[in-house]
């Protein structure tokens, strides 16, 4: 059986920040789904992490109704045309913020990270760039996907210093890879099989910095659906300190069908974009 996507998303300002720099979007007829964590300055970031979102579900939602996906940057070998896909929006998002910042001095040297999910049928593939994450959970266990492309993290695949050291440095913040900062950009991508009640999580780090991987997945096993889930994810990252913006993005892989979705009254939205 097809299995279909729950969604629920939620962002949050936190409890220091002035503006929110996060946004988040999905399609689930087009089946995108992204969050993005902007950086920059005054509203730079708030302009490259939401140019970032737009992108993305515009070519996803253009290439579902025309069936045609646009190859932007190199071909990739071992990897699905639905990888090959999500690494083309990626990379035009990735022009998108660039030439944004060159055309306009106040967004120079603006950048946002990115992680994205695409589903179809039943495989997933994934994207990202910076130190936003994406985690899998199921049969109780939790699985981080994607690896930081921060400094620290770096050091810990160097050995130069553990990971529960790279969790309490001072330079945790800063990110060797991002949308927009240099004309041309490296996403890590993967394939992968998606299971029934599978969930996946999509998080800026102003989650995963003060909520730990168990935690996670505790609140959104526990939680009664996925939106009471995505608001107790934002008040575990507040109740730690929440000094950053915070966003998460909750994807179930349900295979029930999607009349009987609508007869429990449990349909999710179709379309989301976060202004």
């Amino acid at each position: 059986m097809k299995l279909m996507a729950e969604v629920a998303g939620k962002s949050d300002i936190g409890c220091v920040r002035k503006n929110n720099e996060d946004n988040l979007g999905w399609d689930t007829a087009a089946g995108i789904f992204v969050v993005c964590d902007g950086m920059g300055g005054a509203a730079a970031g708030e302009v490259a992490s939401k140019l970032a979102v737009d992108t993305l579900l515009q070519y996803f939602r253009q290439g579902h109704e025309s069936g045609v996906y646009p190859q932007v940057g190199p071909p990739l070998q071992g990897l699905s045309p639905r990888a090959q896909h999500l690494s083309s929006a990626i990379h035009m998002a990735n022009a998108a913020i660039h030439d944004a910042g060159v055309k306009k001095s106040s967004q120079r040297g603006m950048g946002s990270t990115i992680v994205a999910v695409v589903l179809q049928d039943n495989f997933f593939s994934i994207g990202h760039v910076g130190d936003s994450r994406i985690y899998l959970i199921r049969d109780g266990k939790i699985q981080q996907l994607t690896e930081d492309h921060s400094l620290v993290m770096e050091q810990v695949r160097r050995g130069l210093i553990t990971k529960e050291e790279a969790e309490q440095s001072e330079m945790q913040n800063i990110i060797i890879r991002a949308l927009g900062s240099e004309a041309t950009v490296q996403p890590d991508l993967a394939d992968m099989v998606a299971l029934p009640d599978d969930v996946l999580l999509l998080a800026s780090d102003g989650l995963t910095k003060h909520v730990k991987d168990v935690r996670l997945r505790e609140i959104v096993e526990k939680a009664p659906s996925l939106e009471p889930a995505c608001e107790q994810l934002i008040k575990a990252a507040k109740d730690e300190g929440g000094d950053d913006n915070i966003t998460c993005l909750l994807v179930r892989m349900a295979d029930k069908p999607w009349y009987k979705k609508f007869l429990h009254g449990s349909a999710q939205p179709q379309s989301h974009n976060s202004l």
